[in-house]
């Protein structure tokens, strides 16, 4: 098999991840969000915000990191952020992005999943920022959407605060000012 249609096979396998949906709904729709649709988010949020980040990035491998993040999801389904973190879902993902990196050609597999696994471990300044702007659009959708998700999975205010915190890690400045909006939704009862 060629290598091109190696790729091709993968294309294809990787439509998958528009049918897997998140837990947010997209400003101004009443539909959920699916997980294509929040790389694509990431990845210019990423681009537009760069400046933003505590150190210097190279952005083309944050948004390298940012399309490839949540492929294994295809496999492992989405489950939001505030209860997802867990060891057996990371092996779950990362079990599903073998799978499906192994449709590439030889060599392309090794060099994306050893980005998501940079990815995940969040200790390179490129890893701290892409993990930062990950959490942004789901935030925006909750900021902008009466704090729907928050509401429907009774998420209360500190764990959002915790679990969002690590924007800084990435983006001080970022963290400030979503920090913020966080104080104001919870005055204004949106997040409680």
């Amino acid at each position: 098999m060629s290598d091109i249609q190696k790729v091709l096979d993968f294309i294809v396998e990787i439509e998958k991840l528009k049918d897997v949906h998140r837990k947010t709904r997209p400003v101004g729709l009443e539909r959920y969000e699916n997980s294509a649709e929040h790389s694509w988010h990431v990845c210019l949020a990423a681009l537009m915000l760069k400046d933003s980040a505590n150190q210097p990035v190279n952005i083309d491998r944050v948004i390298k990191m940012l399309l490839i993040h949540d492929l294994g999801e295809v496999d492992a389904g989405d489950t939001i952020i505030y209860a997802s973190e867990t060891p057996e879902l990371k092996k779950k993902e990362q079990a599903g992005l073998a799978r499906i990196f192994a449709l590439l050609p030889e060599g392309q597999a090794e060099q994306y999943l050893s980005l998501w696994l940079e990815f995940e471990a969040g200790e390179t300044a490129d890893s701290k920022f892409a993990k930062a702007i990950d959490r942004v659009p789901p935030l925006l959708h909750n900021l902008h959407g009466d704090g729907h998700s928050w509401k429907e999975n009774k998420v209360p205010k500190e764990k959002v605060f915790a679990v969002n915190r690590r924007i800084a890690e990435g983006s001080q400045s970022l963290w400030s000012l979503l920090e913020k909006k966080l104080n104001q939704a919870v005055e204004e009862g949106i997040l409680k």
